[in-house]
C-alpha cells in the first residue's frame, strides 16, 4: 500500500478489489504509515458494497498470497534437497525391511538365499515356476526398484547440495549437508541456528532424555557420521564435534546470506581437528591425499548415535 494511495481514498484505489492478483501483490509489497478505517474508505470509494464485502475479498486475496508464498517456498532448491534426502532415507529403510521378508519367504521356496538387498537382487533374477514363487520374486523386484530409487535420489542429492549450499556440502559432504538442512527445516533456518544446536541436530531424543534426568548429555547428533568426529579418539569426540559444528554453522550462514565458496573454512577446520587429534597422537585421515578431496561422512548407515560415546562430558 503505497503512501500516495493511502493518502487518497485507500490502498485499494489503484488496485481494484475485483482483481485478486493485484490485491495479493498489494498485500505482499505495500505499506502504510498508519492504520486507517479501510473498510469504510472502500465502501465510500465504491470498490466494496459493504464491510463484509471488503473483508471477504481481502480474505480471499490473503489466502491467495499465502498459497503463492508456500508454493514458491516449496519449489526452492533447499526444499527439493530436503525432499530428496528424505525420499532416499525412506527408500533405503523400506528396501531393507522388505529384503528381510524376501529372505524369509524366498528361503522357504528356493533353499539357500542371501540376506539384505543383495540377496533380494539374486532372488529377483530367478524365474518363478509356482504362484508362491511368483509373489516372492515379485517382492524381491520391488526391493530392487526401491534400492535403485535410493541410489538415484542419492545421486540427485550429491549433485544438488553443492549448488544449494557449497560451503556446507564441502565441509560435511553432500548427503550429511542435506540431512542437516532437512533436520533444521531449510537452509535459512539452519543458518540462524547457533553451533550448539547444529552439533545436536538429530539427537533430540537423547537431549530430551538428558533434560529429564534419564541420560547423560549427548555430544553430537548426525554429525557423528563425519569422519572428523567418528575418527577422533572417544575422549576428544566432544571437542571435535564442537569444532565441526562451529564451522558448519558458519558455512550455512555464508551459503544462505552470501552464497560464495570460502575454501579457507576447510583449511581452518582441518587445522583445528589436527590440533584436537594431536592430544592422543593421532593425525588426520588422508594427510597425503591431494587437496580438494572430500572428507565427507562415513558410510555406515548410522544415524549418529554412538553407543560408547553418546553421552557424558567432554574431556
Amino acid at each position: 500500500m503505497n503512501e500516495r494511495s493511502a493518502a487518497g481514498s485507500g490502498w485499494f484505489a489503484e488496485v481494484g478489489l475485483d482483481d485478486p492478483e493485484s490485491v495479493r501483490e498489494a498485500i505482499e509489497t505495500g505499506s502504510a504509515e498508519a492504520p486507517r478505517d479501510w473498510p469504510a474508505l472502500a465502501v465510500e470509494a465504491g470498490v466494496a458494497a459493504d464491510e463484509d464485502d471488503y473483508y471477504g475479498t481481502l480474505h480471499e486475496a490473503t489466502l491467495a498470497a499465502t498459497r503463492a508464498a508456500v508454493a514458491e517456498r516449496e519449489r526452492a532448491d533447499d526444499r527439493q534437497l530436503i525432499h530428496a534426502v528424505r525420499a532416499m532415507d525412506d527408500a533405503e529403510r523400506v528396501a531393507n525391511e522388505l529384503s528381510e521378508r524376501v529372505a524369509e519367504w524366498a528361503g522357504s521356496l528356493f533353499g539357500d538365499v542371501g540376506t539384505g538387498v543383495a540377496g533380494a537382487r539374486a532372488v529377483a533374477e530367478r524365474e518363478p515356476t509356482t504362484p508362491a514363487e511368483e509373489r516372492a520374486v515379485s517382492l524381491a523386484r520391488r526391493v530392487v526398484d526401491l534400492d535403485d530409487e535410493r541410489a538415484a535420489a542419492r545421486a540427485f542429492v550429491e549433485r544438488t547440495a553443492p549448488a544449494v549450499a557449497p560451503n556446507l556440502a564441502a565441509l560435511a559432504g553432500p548427503v550429511l549437508a542435506a540431512r542437516l538442512v532437512a533436520l533444521a527445516g531449510g537452509l535459512e533456518t539452519l543458518a540462524k541456528k547457533p553451533s550448539g544446536t547444529v552439533q545436536l541436530l538429530g539427537a533430540e531424543d537423547a537431549l530430551f532424555a538428558h533434560l529429564a534426568g534419564r541420560a547423560p548429555s549427548p555430544k553430537h547428533g548426525v554429525i557423528y557420521v563425519h569422519e572428523y568426529v567418528r575418527g577422533t579418539h572417544p575422549d576428544n569426540r566432544g571437542s571435535a564435534a564442537r569444532a565441526l559444528a562451529g564451522k558448519l554453522a558458519i558455512a550455512a550462514r555464508i551459503d544462505h546470506y552470501a552464497g560464495d565458496r570460502r575454501p579457507e573454512l576447510d583449511a581452518e577446520l582441518a587445522d583445528r581437528i589436527r590440533t584436537i587429534r594431536a592430544r592422543t597422537g593421532d593425525s588426520l585421515p588422508g594427510e597425503d591425499v591431494e587437496e580438494g578431496e572430500d572428507v565427507g561422512e562415513v558410510e555406515d548407515g548410522t544415524d549418529g548415535d554412538d553407543g560408547d560415546d553418546d553421552g557424558g562430558e567432554d574431556s
